[in-house]
């Protein structure tokens, strides 16, 4: 099996210190949160704009990479792990579409994002449309 190695480009700065204070997904009208790029890559950030939807990628520390079985946050239901936004996985990756609120010196402002202050950022990519959308 392949074994990735991944490199953070940033953080993210979010208001939630404690898993107690972090919503359990996304809210459009959340709190600002700040994608603070290391200077390496801040030159990435050439052609995105202001309103642009943008693809998040970020590493959820502390999980349980092991679990395959969960409850859904809304129902006592049980679902397999693919098939909800739980950051237990296999591979703890947060993903979130959002628009940019502002780009300025290498950092990008959105809104409500669901992890933690400090959380390391993987990537960020334009979103693609779906057609049927």
């Amino acid at each position: 099996m392949m074994d990735a190695t991944l490199k953070s480009i940033g953080y993210i700065s979010t208001p939630y210190k404690t898993i107690d204070d972090c919503p359990k997904n996304i809210d459009f009208d959340g709190p600002l949160c700040k994608l603070i790029i290391n200077d390496d890559f801040k030159e990435g950030l050439l052609g995105l704009q202001q309103g642009q939807n943008i693809l998040i990628l970020y590493w959820f520390e502390n999980t349980d990479r092991k679990l395959m079985i969960q409850e859904k946050n809304t129902s006592d239901e049980l679902k397999g792990t693919f098939a909800i936004r739980s950051p237990h996985r296999p591979n703890p990756i947060g993903a979130a579409v959002l628009p940019i609120e502002t780009i300025e010196n290498g950092v990008v402002t959105v809104k409500g994002l669901d992890c933690l202050d400090g959380t390391n950022l993987l990537d960020i990519k334009p979103a693609i449309k779906l057609e049927n959308q």
